[in-house]
């Protein structure tokens, strides 16, 4: 006998079956967080609190679904909630940064690039799948890469390495030129856009008294040689604004793809992202 349970969960758990990490609703809908009435941060807390409630919801122009697929089509009876975040529109200039993974606050959905929406990593919020079943699924991510892609933003979000303070004024420089040149019509510009990503390697350790940096600028696989310009040339421009002192005793840098990498280059090192030089108040 079927209890009246398994009968209201079962449909669920069937129209729940094709979605995947990374589907997305488009059109309006509703994010909505707690704050303190107290400290009201945002302009939406601010007007509910005038209201007298700690609860804001904001319109929002998608969301994105983040909790695994596994998860998602586990029976609801023990997997009954998803998370979700906002999807937000940019420009073109951010989007191509956020789909090459400069902008770790956001992750690219191709599902949705056409329409310059990116899922906003900032904000997430927890639904019951319910709420899940009564959405038009627009498919996010339709290939094995582009699932291991949003994957990693997803961990790289979390996971990313707190570099130290004193890291911030020896990088300032670098920081600007790479933001000012990424997507220049120049060969600088074609040149950062050719990276895959950017690690830096602290020897023997970031707590250690003096530290010798070695930067890895890393090639996608298709990446070539520009005319009149060599990668060895490009590095020494990069290196020449990264300013030694303090800790820091001397940088070094190498342009190289993965294969030319090994394992412990690797995992020795951290990511840099466009956004990865701590920016405190003056």
């Amino acid at each position: 006998m079927t209890s009246p349970d398994a009968e209201i969960k079962d449909p669920i758990d069937a129209d729940l079956a094709s979605w995947r990490q990374g589907d997305c609703v488009v059109g309006e809908h509703w994010f909505v967080h707690r704050f303190s009435p107290a400290v009201p941060l945002t302009e939406a807390a601010k007007a509910a609190a005038v209201e007298g409630v700690d609860i804001a919801e904001t319109p929002e122009s998608g969301l994105v679904v983040l909790t695994q697929t596994c998860d998602i089509v586990r029976p609801s009876a023990r997997r009954s909630f998803v998370e979700v975040a906002p999807l937000v529109e940019v420009d073109e200039q951010d989007l191509r940064m956020i789909e090459r993974g400069h902008r770790p606050q956001y992750a690219f959905i191709p599902g949705v690039a056409d329409q310059r929406l990116v899922a906003d990593l900032d904000r997430v919020m927890t639904v019951e799948k319910a709420v899940v079943v009564g959405w038009k699924r627009v498919p996010g991510c339709e290939s094995d890469e582009a699932r291991r892609y949003l994957a990693q933003a997803l961990a790289r979000k979390r996971a990313r390495f707190a570099f130290p303070d004193d890291f911030s004024p020896c990088m300032r420089r670098l920081q600007e030129r790479l933001l000012d040149k990424h997507d220049r019509d120049s060969t600088e510009g074609q040149a950062l856009r050719s990276l895959q990503e950017i690690r830096v390697q602290a020897s023997p350790s970031w707590e250690s008294n003096e530290i010798n940096l070695l930067f890895l600028f890393i090639l996608r696989q298709e990446a070539e040689e520009f005319d009149g310009t060599t990668w060895s040339e490009l590095l020494g421009k990069w290196l020449a604004l990264v300013e030694p002192g303090g800790r820091y005793q001397s940088i070094e840098g190498l342009v190289a793809t993965l294969d030319d990498l090994t394992g412990r280059d690797y995992v020795e090192s951290d990511v840099l992202d466009l956004d990865f030089v701590t920016t405190r108040p003056a």
